[in-house]
């Protein structure tokens, strides 16, 4: 028998039950291959190569991005549930795992891949794949991912909840560490950035929730437009910064498809580990595919903004991994995801029988993290 399953009238399992449109819209057109939002990055980085922000426009534009990146981290902490949390502890086995793969394992694959260097990958794209390693799981893609799998949907609420919350102070400190000055300057005064643009504007969307949270949920379709075009706001300012200073010129196509070729692997190895691993801890089915698919991905929206605040001039290079691995993931994902939907189950428990009926999900536009 594995750990106790979560109880249905816990307030995670009631928001991912009542939000109903997020898997719905995942299910983009069969003519549709890739993420819309991921043609918008994209846009993005080729408005930067052909306009990019000069003078006193890039001070413009360096500015709104700062107040961006606040602002988003005000966001995320106003919506996570402190009660969600705190609910989730009495999971802590499944929550430990997630975290043991999003913060020691795949480090651990990240530092290995420095054996690439200089044969398939240059020290910048090396870094940027390390950075990636060092990022926290997704929270909404990983939610549809197990919801359409029939898969433990609060567990993997919780555990990407944790993840983004450990993640904010664990993932610049593992990048001062791992990646030390060659990662574009890491100091104190990187830190401190750190703490003022990103961990400050949580703790008050923390303190104010009580407050705003209601009015958060009104609105959280208009925010979280506001959260990705503030994302959109931070790849033109970094790419163009990139532009300006030269350093696209150190990629070349080869390169670019040598970094897909690792990311596959490293895609393939942490799909396999979360998948086996699950099993041979002793816990059910239902567990083993939400550490899955919380355990094996990667954030884009906490990423991107803490690369800018990390990397500065060279954040370009530095999310260029990400970008990539944030497709790769969504796309094999939800392969796999649909695949384990069609799986016998020998004794169906509530939470994945009410899983399956969350195939009307929650909205695409959060599927983002």
């Amino acid at each position: 028998m594995g750990p106790p399953r979560y109880d249905m009238s816990t307030d995670a399992y009631r928001r991912a039950h009542s939000n109903r449109s997020t898997v719905n819209r995942l299910r983009r057109p069969s003519w549709l291959p890739i993420d819309p939002y991921i043609v918008l990055l994209l846009g993005t980085v080729g408005l930067a190569a052909l306009l990019p922000a000069r003078g006193a426009a890039a001070d413009v534009a360096s500015g709104a991005s700062t107040a961006a990146i606040a602002f988003l981290f005000f966001l995320y902490g106003a919506r996570l549930s402190t009660r969600e949390a705190l609910d989730g502890l009495r999971h802590w086995r499944l929550h430990a795992t997630v975290l043991v793969c999003t913060f020691v394992l795949f480090p651990v694959f990240g530092l290995a891949a420095r054996a690439l260097v200089p044969v398939l990958l240059t020290q910048p794209l090396y870094q940027g794949l390390l950075f990636l390693t060092l990022v926290p799981s997704t929270i909404q893609s990983s939610i549809a991912f197990t919801s359409i799998a029939r898969g433990n949907v609060p567990a993997a609420i919780c555990a990407g909840s944790f993840s983004s919350l450990i993640g904010i102070v664990l993932t610049p400190l593992l990048a001062a560490g791992l990646l030390g000055s060659s990662g574009g300057g890491f100091s104190a005064d990187s830190l401190f950035k750190i703490v003022l643009q990103l961990l400050v504007p949580f703790l008050a969307g923390q303190l104010l929730r009580r407050w705003i949270g209601g009015f958060i949920a009104r609105h959280k379709k208009i925010l979280g437009l506001v959260d990705r075009g503030s994302i959109l706001l931070v790849v033109y300012t970094a790419f163009s910064e990139g532009m300006t200073r030269g350093i696209w010129h150190q990629v070349s196509p080869a390169r670019l498809g040598a970094l897909l070729v690792v990311e596959a692997a490293l895609l393939a190895v942490m799909l396999v580990l979360t998948w086996y691993g699950g099993k041979a801890l002793g816990f059910g089915r239902a567990d083993w595919i939400a550490i899955q698919f919380a355990g094996s991905k990667k954030s884009l929206a906490s990423g991107l903004p803490m690369a800018s605040v990390l990397f500065g001039a060279h954040a370009s290079l530095a999310v260029l991994p990400l970008m990539l691995f944030h497709q790769m993931q969504l796309m094999v994902c939800a392969v796999i995801a649909r695949r384990r939907a069609r799986d016998p189950q020998e004794v169906p428990d509530t939470v994945a029988e009410s899983a399956a009926h969350m195939v009307q999900g929650q909205p695409q536009d959060r599927v983002l993290r």
